[in-house]
This record gives structure tokens, C-alpha cells and sequence, in this order.
């Protein structure tokens, strides 16, 4: 029962160890990922340094850099719990291991101590020939067989158990010297941490000497947004009734042809809906696997941040100051591709204005929305697929910064686009 124990622990501890092993791996690979953020963050940051008119969008971007470090330092962090837990395993197996040494090599002294002694083939021959009968001396031989075999298999055993040992211990050795890398590189990231804090309360201070210019700005961009809302609303409202018109049209060419029973007679095009879409059988799949894909879609742009986030927000300098957005901003680098997050029909190109042009994609009864692009590459009634380039992002000339609104909704009901995307 002991031994049965015994092993049984073993292997609850070499299970522990390979799923520490498989998260060290995924810590080290999120540790990368934060990393290069944290680059991309920053090239976005001098960019918008050489450029920038006002205060505001540098400590927007300088905050996401601080969450971006603290995220670094909680990451290794874990790498040094995980990484603690799995040299306190691999110390216990070198204890449990001396401890076996210290046994078997206790016992092969003895035993050859005990060979030395009869060690003559007289003494041996002797052992065989004072037996009583056949059976007897049979057995003595076979009893000094099995003992030489048992002899040289203790020998081996205290070999392989040595270099195991070592193995163990270089092991050990190697996780200390990484366990000492990763609370050096959490000090440094935390004394980064300390320097950013202290970059981002000077633009703090900068920024609350021009704070009635920035309360007529934030206000002034918030009545040009709500104007961008109504708008957006009409135009689906407008491609949601131009939807039902068609499929109205193909309900009515199926009667005529003789390919559908209903017999009622069509809507007068007044009463079509402009709320709600009446879905084909087509579009029931589209939108039903667009649902299903809540929480996985990919981003708008490869690279970014959500500068602003969805509804009602407090402005980051002065909380009692609340903005309002309609889905999320993403602010990403210069040059940024815009992409289709999920397959469907483009419904609408428009420009919002003369800088901000916009794409409209159905996917069923659901729409996403592609704001302040400078260029588009698709067509009303194209087709689209996941990732598939739909244009550049506008960088804008006063501030340096590169900015995509996106949004979701269903009908003309707003969703918050960030429980749809994939978590960064």
C-alpha cells in the first residue's frame, strides 16, 4: 500500500509539472505579445509627439503604455510563483532521490562486503554440494544466480539514479538562474512603471492649464458625433427598408413563378420596415453565425487600442466631464489597414464628411461600421470575407494620431463592440 502511495504521488507531481511547464510557455508567449505592444504603443507615441496641437491624445496613448506595463509586471510575476512551484517539485524529487541513493548504495556496500567474504568458487561450490538432495542444489544454484543478477541490477540502479540526480540538479540550477532574470526584469519594469507615472502627471499638469479650450473642444467633437449618429442611423434605416423592398420583390417573382403557395398580396412599398429586416433563409445563417461568433471577432485594424471605449465614458483628464461614443475607438499606427471583421455585403460607402469616409458591411440583421477612413477599396453589393482589407485609416493632420471608429449593431440598435471582439 505504501508503494502504491508513493507512486501515485509521483505522478500527481510529474502531472503538476507539465502543466506548469505548458503555462510557463503560455506566459512567456503573452509576456512577447505585451512586449510588442508595449513597441508599437510607443512608436505611436513619438509619432504623435512630433505632431501633436494638444496634450490630450499623448496621455491617452502614455495611459495605455501604463496599463500595458502593468500587465508586463503581473505577467512575470506569475512566471515567478509558476516558476517557484515547480523548483519546490523538483527539489523534493532530489531530496526523495538522495535519500534512495543514500539506501541503495548502503545496501551494495553490505551486499559486496558479503560477496568478499564467500567470494572463493570453493566456497561457492561447497554451498551447492552440502545440499541434501537434487531439488535443493538446484534451487542454491538458482539462489546464486538470481543474487549476481540482483547484485548487478542494484549497480545500475545506483548509476541511473545518479545521473538523475545530476539531471535534477542542472535543472534546478537553470531555473534559478531564470527565476533571477525574471525579478530583474520585474524590478526594471516597475522602475520604467515609476518613470512613466511621473511623464504622464507632467502632461496631467499641462493639460488642466488649458481646460476650458479643452471642455469647448470635447464638446464641440461630441455635437459633430451625435450628428454622425443620426446620420448613420438613416442610412441603415435606409438600406434596412431597400433590404425588405428586395426581398419583398423576390417573394413576389417566387408567386408569379409558381415556387411559393402565399397568395397574399404584396405590401405597398410605404409600409415597408425600416427597424427591422426581414431576413432570407440566406441571411438567417449569416446572422445566426455572426451571434455565434460574439467575443471571437478579429479586430478592425491588426494593431491598437481601444482609446475610447463604448457608451457613456468620463473624460480621462476630467471625470466629471462625460462623453458619449457609439461604439469604440482603436487607435492604431500610421498607415493602418481597415479590415472586415466578419464576412458579409457591403451596403453603404459613404463620406460622414469631407475627411471621414465610412463603410457600412451587413452581415444578416446585423451592421458593422467603419468610421474616419481616407480611403476605401470596396464597392456597394461587394462581398466580403474575415480580415479582408477595406481601406486605410485617416490619420488626422492636427493631432498626429491614427483613429478607426467601429461599431455594431443590430437593426438600429447599438452594441458595445467590445464583448464582440477577441480580448488582447
Amino acid at each position: 500500500m505504501p508503494k502504491f502511495l508513493l507512486s501515485l504521488i509521483f505522478i500527481c507531481a510529474t502531472t503538476f509539472v507539465w502543466a506548469q511547464d505548458s503555462q510557463q510557455e503560455k506566459l512567456e508567449e503573452r509576456k512577447a505579445q505585451i512586449q510588442q505592444e508595449i513597441r508599437d504603443n510607443e512608436k505611436m507615441l513619438q509619432s504623435v509627439r512630433k505632431k501633436e496641437k494638444s496634450a490630450v491624445n499623448e496621455y491617452l496613448i502614455q495611459a495605455n503604455k501604463i496599463r500595458l506595463k502593468e500587465k508586463l509586471i503581473n505577467t512575470t510575476a506569475k512566471q515567478d510563483r509558476l516558476l517557484s512551484n515547480d523548483m519546490y517539485i523538483n527539489q523534493l524529487k532530489v531530496n526523495k532521490l538522495k535519500r534512495e541513493l543514500k539506501v541503495l548504495k548502503e545496501d551494495y556496500s553490505k551486499m559486496i562486503l558479503k560477496s568478499y567474504k564467500s567470494r572463493s568458487e570453493q566456497s561457492r561450490a561447497m554451498f551447492i554440494l552440502s545440499s541434501e538432495s537434487f531439488l535443493q542444489a538446484y534451487k542454491r544454484a538458482q539462489y546464486l544466480k538470481q543474487y549476481t543478477n540482483f547484485r548487478k541490477n542494484q549497480g545500475l540502479e545506483i548509476q541511473s539514479k545518479t545521473a538523475e540526480l545530476v539531471d535534477f540538479n542542472a535543472k534546478l540550477n537553470g531555473q534559478r538562474q531564470v527565476k533571477k532574470k525574471i525579478i530583474a526584469e520585474n524590478q526594471k519594469e516597475k522602475q520604467s512603471l515609476e518613470v512613466e507615472k511621473k511623464e504622464q502627471q507632467k502632461l496631467v499638469n499641462s493639460i488642466k492649464k488649458d481646460k476650458n479650450k479643452i471642455i469647448a473642444d470635447t464638446k464641440a467633437k461630441q455635437k459633430e458625433s451625435k450628428a454622425i449618429d443620426a446620420k448613420i442611423k438613416q442610412l441603415i434605416r435606409a438600406a434596412i427598408a431597400e433590404a425588405n423592398r428586395k426581398a419583398e420583390e423576390e417573394r413576389r417573382k417566387r408567386i408569379a413563378e409558381g415556387k411559393s403557395t402565399e397568395s397574399s398580396e404584396p405590401a405597398p412599398a410605404k409600409s415597408y420596415s425600416s427597424d427591422k429586416i426581414a431576413l432570407t433563409p440566406e441571411n438567417k445563417i449569416l446572422a445566426a453565425d455572426f451571434k455565434a461568433n460574439r467575443g471571437k471577432l478579429p479586430w478592425p485594424v491588426e494593431k491598437g487600442f481601444i482609446s475610447l471605449g463604448y457608451g457613456d465614458q468620463p473624460h480621462p483628464v476630467y471625470p466629471s466631464l462625460t462623453v458619449h461614443n457609439s461604439g469604440v475607438e482603436i487607435t492604431t499606427e500610421q498607415g493602418a489597414t481597415a479590415r472586415a471583421v466578419f464576412e458579409g455585403v457591403v451596403s453603404k460607402v459613404i463620406a460622414l464628411s469631407p475627411v471621414n469616409r465610412a463603410v457600412f458591411i451587413q452581415h444578416g440583421d446585423y451592421f458593422t461600421v467603419y468610421q474616419n477612413l481616407s480611403s476605401v477599396s470596396v464597392e456597394q453589393g461587394d462581398k466580403v470575407k474575415v480580415k479582408q482589407s477595406i481601406g486605410k485609416v485617416r490619420t488626422s493632420g492636427d493631432t498626429g494620431k491614427t483613429v478607426i471608429k467601429f461599431l455594431i449593431l443590430q437593426n438600429t440598435s447599438n452594441n458595445n463592440p467590445e464583448g464582440w471582439l477577441q480580448n488582447r
